[in-house]
């Protein structure tokens, strides 16, 4: 998904680049600004913490960035799993903010439309009104559940649906818009895998993108809406393929081994972008569109904890940007660029929250 990530491996929390779990309480007090930021992250400053308790994440701004569009597993908000809401992105206080899906089933991966009126996302309630359901793991390894019932909608503001973009069969989740407004990007096994699709903002023309073994999802366009940034599984040896297949008609699939990739809109110039080993997922381009920023835990022996880093294009330049010692992902920058939002494990006391922060960038 673009999906809550391997969490439950820090014994932090959980997501496909989209899937957190635990239970949250909400009645911290907000901390104060420029207080939240490692002396190293020099491209952060005036660091603030949006969220107060539960497991917050994929917040994505608004077109016109007053807003942020994020999921949420909360208690105190009648959140039992990942429901969708929406706060300002400034002057909020931690309060219960609306939420936009039906409360029924799973949500992940929500997105504004054009015009900011309206949100995309992925739910699994006509399925099922309960949570679905899967394990943490397989033979002592981290898996995702894959549910089928996943079906990607249109709500409006007032968390009424008002389209369903997608009735095949099986799972279509991870959707995102193009800045242009023009394409949907998102996953699906309609296929027989998970691979990267693309529709028009109505449903229509659902074209196949990717074609290769393995997990494709998280997927973002690039500034110009020309290209797509995502994570990628690609199993290797027939018993790795063996494995990833037998997984997948179970609904599952193990995400510790991912790299980021790129490729044109149509799925032409497909180029692998990180070579780190470990999981590289939640990937998301720099304005510039000559960098990407993803989150890793390539960087530690224990694979245990996730920093958010920036490369360039070609694969040079591998910078880290965050310094929590256990979990950062899911950055996305604001229309002017001027911004950067993220979810983090800093600052919980402890706990296994997860909460949104939102940060100045500095080149």
């Amino acid at each position: 998904m673009r999906t809550w990530i391997l969490i439950p491996l820090l014994g932090v929390f959980a997501l496909p680049s989209c899937q957190p779990t635990g239970e949250q309480t909400n009645d911290e007090t907000p901390t104060v600004a420029d207080t939240l930021k490692y002396e190293s992250e020099a491209h952060l400053s005036n660091v603030r913490q949006l969220t107060f308790g539960g497991d917050n994440a994929e917040a994505y701004f608004s077109f016109d960035g007053s807003k942020l569009v994020f999921q949420a597993t909360n208690g105190a908000w009648g959140a039992a799993c990942d429901q969708i809401f929406y706060m300002p992105t400034t002057g909020y206080t931690g309060e219960k903010p609306p939420m936009l899906s039906t409360g029924r089933g799973r949500t992940t991966c929500s997105y504004f439309m054009p015009g900011d009126s309206t949100i995309l996302y992925a739910s699994t309630h006509l399925g099922s009104d309960t949570c679905p359901q899967a394990p943490r793991t397989i033979d002592g390894k981290y898996v995702w559940g894959i549910f089928p019932d996943f079906d990607i909608f249109v709500a409006d503001l007032n968390g009424n649906p008002v389209r369903q973009l997608t009735n095949t069969p099986g799972y279509d989740a991870e959707a995102t818009l193009s800045p242009d407004g023009q394409k949907i990007v998102f996953t699906s096994t309609r296929s027989g895998d998970l691979e990267l699709w693309t529709m028009n903002p109505d449903g229509s023309e659902q074209t196949q993108v990717t074609n290769g073994l393995g997990y494709d999802g998280g997927a973002f366009f690039s500034p110009d809406s020309k290209k797509l940034v995502f994570r990628a599984s690609r199993p290797q040896t027939p018993e790795e393929q063996q494995e990833y297949k037998d997984l997948l008609a179970r609904g599952l699939v193990q995400p510790t081994a991912m790299e980021v990739y790129t490729c044109n809109v149509d799925g032409s110039d497909l180029q692998q972008i990180t070579d780190l080993g470990g999981a590289n997922w939640a990937p998301y381009f720099h304005p510039s569109g000559k960098k990407i920023l993803f989150s890793s835990n390539h960087h530690t022996e224990s694979r245990r904890v996730f920093n958010i880093f920036s490369i360039n294009l070609d694969g040079t330049g591998l910078e880290q940007i965050t310094y929590d010692e256990g979990f950062d992902a899911f950055p996305m920058f604001s229309p002017d660029g001027k911004q950067l939002v993220f979810s983090s494990n800093r600052n919980n006391g402890g706990t296994r929250d997860t909460n949104v922060f939102i940060a100045e960038w500095v080149e």
